[in-house]
C-alpha cells in the first residue's frame, strides 16, 4: 500500500500494466502512422540557446530525443518585419517573407542542416505558419494587389486586436488562398513534415477546407495542427490535431494558481469536458493537450503560477486521457519558472537535467509503451473509475490486453480517505498485483 502527501497539496498516481507485448494496430489509419503515439515539443528557437539560432537548436537534437519527444514544432523561422516591430526584435508572428528565414536564427542553409540533423535521428519537423496576417512591410504589399489585404474606408490595411505590427490578410479574395498554398509547399518541398497553422480560427473555415486538403493530396502524411476548436477543423482528411483550450482553461481553474484569472474549477467540471469531447467530437480527433505554450508561458505565466502545485497532476491527464496529444514547451522539461521575453533576447542557458526531466521521460516513455494511449481513434476504451471521493478523477484506457489506469487527486487538500490508492487490491476492480508508480513528488 502507497501512502503519499505533497506538502497538502495535491496527488497524482499511476500505473500502466502491459497485460501482452503489444496490440495490434486498427487497420484504418485517418492519420500518418507515426503520429498516434506521439508528443510534440515547441521549439522557441530564439530562447534555446545562447546563440538562438538553428545551430543551437541542432546542438540539442540528442537532448530532446533523449527526453523521448517526437514532434518538434518550431516557432516561425520566417523572416520578419522592421516596420511597426515590437520590443529590440519584434515578434516571430510578423512575418515579411514566407519564403524566407529570419536571419537572426542563421541562413536557409543552417535550416536544411537542422531539419536533415532530426530527420536523422528520427524527429518530425513541423513550422509555425502565420497565414491570418503579415507583418506591414511583407514583400506583398508590393508585389500583390492592393485586395490581398483587408482595409478600411480611406484604403489604409488593417489589423485585428492590438497586433499593431501585423496587416490581416483578406480572405474574401482566393488569390491569396493559392498565395498561401504556393509558400506553404516551398516548405514542403525541402522537406518539412506539416505545420502548426497560428490563429487557424480567424480565417474562414473555407480557406482551410480548401488549403488542407490541396496539400495532402501530394503530401498525405504531413501533420497539421490548428490553433482552433472549430469542429469542422476535427473531420477526416482535415487537421490532425485541434487545440484544447477549453481544456486548457479548466486545468488552470482546478490549479489555481497565484496568477489563474480562470474561473475556479472542479474534478467534476473536468469529468463533464471529457464526456462532452467523447460523445461531440469525431473518435479520429487528436487533441492537444497541454499546462504551457508560447503564449500562455510569456502573457499568462508558467504553468506554476498559473496552476500551482497541481501543474504535474494536470500534466498526467493531458497525456493519458482520450484523444489527447501532448505537448511540452521549451523549458517545461527542467522546471522553467519563469516567463519568457517575447520580443527581446532571454535565453535558457542551463538545461541540467532535475527531477522534472525524469518526470516527462517517464510520461513520454508511457505514451510510446502503451498502445491504449494512442491519439485519436486508435486510443484504448476509457472508462471511469468509481472513487470514494469525488475529488479523484480515475479511470482506465484499455486496448485489447494492454490497459493504463490512472488516479489523480484534484481537491486543493489531500483527502486520507484516499491514501491507499496505490493499493494493488484496490475494491473498484483494478487488477491483484499490480505495481503502482506515484509520478508527482
Amino acid at each position: 500500500m502507497i501512502q503519499y502527501m505533497r506538502k497538502k497539496l495535491l496527488l497524482a498516481v499511476l500505473t500502466a500494466a502491459a497485460l501482452s507485448a503489444c496490440c495490434s494496430a486498427p487497420e484504418k489509419n485517418v492519420h500518418a502512422d507515426w503520429t498516434y503515439d506521439s508528443v510534440v515539443y515547441e521549439v522557441n528557437v530564439r530562447q534555446f540557446s545562447p546563440e538562438g539560432t538553428f545551430k543551437g537548436v541542432e546542438a540539442q537534437l540528442p537532448r530532446l530525443k533523449d527526453l523521448g519527444v517526437d514532434i518538434l514544432w518550431l516557432m516561425p523561422v520566417n523572416k520578419i518585419g522592421v516596420e511597426g516591430r515590437k520590443g529590440t526584435l519584434g515578434s516571430y508572428y510578423a512575418i515579411s517573407d514566407y519564403k524566407a528565414v529570419n536571419e537572426e536564427f542563421g541562413t536557409m542553409q543552417d535550416f536544411e542542416d537542422l531539419l536533415a540533423a532530426a530527420h536523422g535521428l528520427g524527429f518530425r519537423v513541423i513550422m509555425d505558419w502565420v497565414a491570418n496576417q503579415t507583418a506591414p512591410d511583407h514583400i506583398w504589399m508590393e508585389e500583390k494587389p492592393a485586395e490581398f489585404y483587408e482595409r478600411d474606408s480611406l484604403g489604409n490595411a488593417i489589423w485585428e486586436y492590438d497586433w499593431t505590427d501585423t496587416r490581416s490578410l483578406n480572405y474574401d479574395n482566393k488569390e491569396v488562398w493559392y498565395a498561401q498554398e504556393d509558400a506553404m509547399r516551398f516548405w514542403l518541398a525541402k522537406g518539412v513534415d506539416g505545420f502548426r497553422c497560428d490563429a487557424a480560427g480567424e480565417m474562414p473555415s473555407e480557406t482551410w477546407e480548401y488549403l488542407v486538403p490541396a496539400l495532402r493530396r501530394d503530401y498525405p502524411d504531413i501533420y497539421l495542427l490548428a490553433e482552433a476548436e472549430k469542429k469542422e477543423f476535427m473531420a477526416e482528411g482535415m487537421f490532425d490535431a485541434t487545440y484544447a483550450w477549453e481544456l486548457h482553461h479548466i486545468e488552470n481553474g482546478i490549479g489555481r494558481g497565484p496568477a489563474n484569472k480562470d474561473a475556479e474549477k472542479t474534478a467534476e467540471d473536468l469529468r463533464s469536458y471529457v464526456e462532452k469531447d467523447m460523445s461531440g467530437t469525431p473518435a479520429s480527433a487528436f487533441r492537444l493537450a497541454f499546462t504551457s505554450n508560447h503564449d500562455e508561458n510569456s502573457w499568462a505565466g508558467t504553468e506554476f503560477e498559473r496552476m500551482g502545485a497541481a501543474a504535474e497532476a494536470l500534466e498526467v491527464l493531458n497525456f493519458t486521457l482520450p484523444k489527447t496529444q501532448p505537448l511540452i514547451y521549451t523549458g517545461q522539461e527542467i522546471g522553467l519558472s519563469r516567463r519568457l521575453e517575447f520580443f527581446e533576447k532571454d535565453p535558457i542557458t542551463d538545461w541540467s537535467e532535475n527531477e522534472h526531466t525524469g518526470f516527462f521521460k517517464y510520461l513520454t516513455a508511457l505514451k510510446h509503451n502503451n498502445p491504449a494511449l494512442a491519439s485519436g481513434e486508435r486510443g484504448g476504451k476509457f472508462r471511469w473509475i468509481k472513487t470514494p471521493d469525488p475529488d479523484v478523477v480515475a479511470f482506465s484506457r484499455r486496448l485489447k490486453r494492454n490497459m493504463v489506469v490512472v488516479y489523480v487527486n484534484l481537491s486543493p487538500e489531500p483527502s486520507k480517505r484516499i491514501m491507499a490508492l496505490g493499493s494493488p487490491d484496490n475494491p473498484d476492480g483494478i487488477l491483484p498485483g499490480w505495481g503502482w508508480k506515484v509520478i508527482a513528488r
